[in-house]
């Protein structure tokens, strides 16, 4: 079964429970998902340098077959961003999800975010069509 790893701003609530949103569609369509907030944990400021995460993470992206990427926001997360570079540079998939509304148009993103990514789909019912179409 083919993992996805999802990447996303996961800071605030609001954030994860996006996120978990995206995830269960993924499910609902026969993927493996990692979720880095539930799987690898939460990093708390001030607790510990978050090195544990970051092992983690780039762990279970080199395991991944596909990564989507949540673009919304003013600027695209930087972990996000790191992520997509990471996975870029691996030769994988990246499918990236923009229904932000301060951004009417993908080509608004930075241009290294737009060309890292495979496609950019507007909702989530988009993105599970391109999953099941791409599988």
């Amino acid at each position: 079964m083919k993992l996805i790893y999802i990447a996303g701003p996961l800071f605030t609530e609001e954030q994860r429970r996006y996120l978990e949103k995206v995830e269960k569609a993924i499910q609902e369509i026969g993927y493996k998902t990692y979720l880095p907030h539930r799987d690898a944990g939460i990093f708390k400021r001030n607790e510990n340098s978050g090195e544990e995460f970051f092992k983690k993470d780039i762990e279970k992206i080199n395991e991944c077959n596909i990564v989507v990427a949540v673009l919304n926001g003013s600027e695209v997360d930087s972990g996000t961003s790191w992520e997509m570079g990471f996975a870029y540079s691996k030769n994988i998939k990246i499918y990236g999800i923009l229904d932000d509304t301060r951004k009417p148009s993908k080509n608004l993103l930075n241009p290294m975010i737009l060309n890292s990514t495979t496609e950019v789909v507007d909702n989530i019912e988009e993105l599970k069509k391109i999953l099941i179409k791409n599988e």
